[in-house]
């Protein structure tokens, strides 16, 4: 019986398709009521709609939204961020830093430190020697590197522990550490100082008289502190060179009364300096005379 019913409305709701459009076409030539075609069509739905049972609901509740996820750890690795904390250094920062002094390193060595005094002797010495290139260049600047590095020892252990250390454990902030890191070599600079070499850089900047050593500004030390270790070097060289010259004049003295003219008085002097810069041990006198005058 229920197949015969689903059959009848089949046949039913296939008619109607059919007779809509014939019924549409034919309300062209003969004028019929709005709302007949429209009722043929709700009845025969209706028909179909009886004949056929309505499917159940589905049962399932509607899904609730899904909590958010987390940012998926890396496999194999942990799920940390690194956050920069106020006062703690920065790994960028310490790496400029670090690029930055490599960059200024060679003139902060030249200038600021015991170096420049030290070289100038060493080749000052060998000059009045009369050898040119022994004791090599490489020997002299190495020499006078460490003999650097010897002097100025206390003055970069106090710019550690004031500056440096106090920066990277984050106790202070880059300009406290600077300001900090930097009195132990203005105290040293100034303490090789001379006045009037201070007195000529700030008269030539145009800047007002300084009343105490703290209000020296660093521009104005070091050409300063260069100025008095360039006199400080030749006034010790000079001192080297007058035994030498001795040496020189002697043998020249005697070459001429021997009418040698045409021998150079270098070539037979140049044993005799050796023999008596090794005599009295000259490079430990000039040494003891280089570290002497930073104490």
């Amino acid at each position: 019986m229920r197949r015969r019913t689903r059959r009848c409305a089949a046949l039913a709701l296939l008619a109607g398709i059919v007779l809509l459009p014939a019924t549409a076409s034919a309300a062209d030539a003969a004028p019929r009521p709005v709302g007949a075609p429209l009722a043929v069509a709700s009845s025969v739905a209706s028909s179909v709609a009886s004949s056929v049972p309505a499917a159940a609901p589905a049962a399932s509740d509607p899904a609730g939204p899904s909590a958010p996820k987390g940012p998926a750890a890396k496999a194999g690795g942990d799920s940390t961020v690194s956050l920069s904390v106020p006062g703690q250094p920065s790994q960028v920062v310490q790496i400029i830093l670090l690029v930055t002094v490599l960059g200024v390193a060679p003139a902060v060595l030249l200038m600021c430190t015991a170096f420049t005094k030290i070289v100038v002797v060493l080749s000052l010495v060998r000059s009045a020697i009369g050898t040119q290139s022994v004791p090599p260049n490489q020997v002299l600047v190495g020499l006078a590197l460490f003999l650097s590095l010897f002097v100025m020892g206390p003055t970069f252990d106090a710019m550690q522990s004031q500056g440096v250390a106090p920066y990277t454990k984050g106790t202070k902030t880059i300009e406290q550490a600077y300001t900090d890191g930097v009195k132990p070599l203005r105290t040293f600079m100034l303490a090789h100082t001379r006045a009037e070499e201070i007195a000529l850089m700030t008269k030539a900047s145009g800047d007002a008289a300084p009343k105490t050593q703290d209000d020296v500004e660093l521009r104005t030390l070091v050409p300063a502190f260069v100025l008095s270790e360039l006199r400080a070097a030749f006034i010790i060289g000079f001192v080297v060179f007058v035994p030498f010259l001795v040496v020189d004049i002697v043998v020249s003295a005697v070459l001429m009364s021997l009418g040698m003219v045409m021998l150079p008085p270098s070539l037979i002097s140049l044993p005799f300096k050796l023999l008596l810069f090794v005599l009295v041990d000259g490079w430990s006198l000039v040494v003891t005379t280089l570290l002497g005058s930073y104490r």
